[in-house]
């Protein structure tokens, strides 16, 4: 297909409701005409942590009102578009649900076709949205729900090499900060107060660093901080603010150094593929972390690798980053029809062994 295609996107997979419109011309660049996102961090900030329900009603409530937005800022109509694409999973299966309702009713409404995308696939496919960066590259998609490095061959094809065996970096950053009283995200707020922290204060592990393989764990090094907050809370009588800058600084020390060690050797087998412009990607919401940024590129500069990362924006969930994934969808022949389901589990590895467990829902990752 060489004509230009626009599409609307939409994202409700956690906590962030999401429209947005792209457009792209083969032998352009993809522009992201519109991109709109309503946050729902004040809903949950009294919880330390997100609710389900109270996730799926705030998306119910604002997909429309977001599409109208999007459309507006885009200075189009729905009969402008070409098509629909709508996070169909994995996520929390309220938000996925309310999102793919009002996918259908647009679709069914103006007649336009319907395209359901995975969203960790609207995250590996970031770099080609941003960067056009050709198939096959390495992706490192870390986030608060996931964590694993892909090789992306193409729109729908993607080979698992390594992933968390338990908690995602996201998560552990969300529930360090819990247990340091910090305000939620998590990720945020860790990083914020560990640049005034000392990184070497505190002898954190590393988890899996000496079994070889793609593999993670932060579990064990959430529980390690937990620990030493409750030494020196035992000592001092609570938790002095020096001494919460110098976890949150150790703590993410440890998680960079694990996902650096981890890349090289994900790049290594990655490598051996021989691609002809090899790079590495990172994407997903722990991707905004300036030190892991940091310790990424370390990594892919010692490689001779490119090293592709989003722009801020577009590395938490967003709905621009499901259009242009429909985008490949759509121009790849695939379509979805009034049978779409939402999907609380979709690995994007159909082949590989679930690493999380399995069950009546699928493998979850």
């Amino acid at each position: 297909m060489t004509k230009t295609v626009t599409l609307l996107g939409l994202e409700s997979s956690c906590d962030d409701t999401a429209a947005a419109v792209v457009r792209h011309t083969p032998g352009a660049l993809p522009e992201i005409l519109s991109s709109v996102i309503a946050g729902q961090t004040d809903l949950h900030a009294d919880f330390g942590g997100i609710v389900p329900e109270i996730a799926a009603r705030a998306h119910a409530e604002k997909l429309d009102i977001c599409v109208e937005e999007a459309l507006i800022q885009a200075n189009l109509h729905l009969s402008d578009l070409d098509g629909i694409a709508v996070t169909a999973g994995p996520g929390l299966i309220g938000g996925v649900v309310a999102g793919v309702m009002c996918a259908k009713g647009l679709a069914a409404g103006s007649g336009l076709p319907l395209i359901g995308v995975n969203h960790l696939a609207g995250h590996a496919l970031t770099p080609r949205l941003t960067d056009q960066a050709p198939f096959p590259y390495l992706i490192l998609l870390v986030s608060g729900g996931h964590c694993q490095f892909l090789i992306a061959k193409g729109p729908d094809d993607f080979t698992r090499l390594g992933g968390t065996i338990d908690d995602a970096p996201g998560e552990a950053f969300d529930k360090t900060a819990k247990l340091l009283g910090l305000p939620q995200p998590g990720g945020p707020s860790v990083e914020g107060e560990a640049k005034t922290g000392d990184p070497n204060r505190f002898k954190f592990p590393r988890p899996l660093l000496d079994r070889p393989g793609c593999d993670m764990s932060f579990s064990g090094l959430k529980t390690a901080l937990l620990r030493e907050r409750d030494r020196l809370v035992a000592e001092h009588g609570g938790l002095r603010h020096a001494d919460r800058a110098d976890l949150c600084a150790g703590f993410q020390a440890a998680v960079a150094d694990v996902l650096a060690e981890k890349s090289r050797r994900a790049l290594a087998k990655y490598l051996q593929l021989s691609p002809g412009t090899p790079a590495l990607s990172v994407a997903g919401g722990v991707a905004a972390n300036m030190t892991i940024r940091g310790a990424l590129e370390s990594v892919c500069d010692d490689a001779g690798t490119t090293f592709l990362a989003p722009p801020l924006a577009l590395c938490t969930d967003n709905a621009a980053m499901i259009a242009w994934a429909g985008i490949e969808r759509f121009r790849a022949g695939e379509r979805d029809d009034m049978t779409l389901q939402a999907r609380p589990r979709w690995p994007l590895d159909q082949q590989a062994p679930a690493m999380l467990g399995s069950g009546k829902k699928g493998a979850k990752a």
